[in-house]
């Protein structure tokens, strides 16, 4: 492949899977509707993220790196092209999106309107699988949604709270808990 870059191959995936994720959706709800085509995607989003945690991981562990669940979702958000900044302290970290490509995405086609209903969904099913998936690297870890922009915040916000040792295994909650916290 001399005639292209590795910036250009990499150009090339990466439109393609993001033409690929909302091709199907849209013939999906042509054919049977959005609820339907939602309900599939969320099934794709309970896996789909347990893929992509463990080809992070083998890729870390390649470069000879220790494999957290932060830097894992570093990666995977880098790769995706959000734009985004992490807050953590010793229990916890929290990361804030200011600029997320797929709500982007949505904005461009003139699906502004579907966004919420579609981020509400697949947000909180993808990052609490990947809570889980840091059992795999024995973190014990919580995940909330606290805002997200396709639903008028300036920032989507994923907080991730260590559990003690003694703690139950990892719990998805199913509500965002408000936080307060010192920027």
């Amino acid at each position: 492949m001399d005639s292209l870059t590795d910036r250009q191959v990499s150009e090339y995936f990466h439109r393609s899977y993001k033409a690929a994720d909302g091709l199907w959706f849209m013939k999906v709800e042509e054919k049977y509707g959005f609820d339907a085509a939602l309900g599939i995607d969320k099934e794709v989003w309970k896996v789909l993220p347990k893929i992509q945690a463990r080809m992070i991981k083998s890729m870390l562990a390649e470069n000879g790196s220790k494999v957290t669940l932060l830097d894992s979702l570093i990666v995977k958000l880098s790769l995706e092209s959000f734009k985004f900044r992490v807050e953590q302290d010793e229990d916890s970290f929290r990361i804030r999106i200011s600029d997320c490509p797929w709500h982007d995405l949505m904005i461009k086609s003139g699906r502004e309107t579907l966004s919420g209903a579609v981020g509400t969904a697949i947000c909180g099913i993808e990052y609490s699988v990947w809570a889980v998936w840091a059992s795999e690297l024995d973190e014990n870890v919580e995940f909330t949604l606290e805002a997200q922009k396709c639903k008028g915040s300036k920032h989507c916000i994923l907080n991730f709270k260590r559990c003690r040792i003694n703690s139950p295994p990892v719990r998805l909650l199913p509500k965002a808990r408000a936080h307060t916290w010192m920027l």
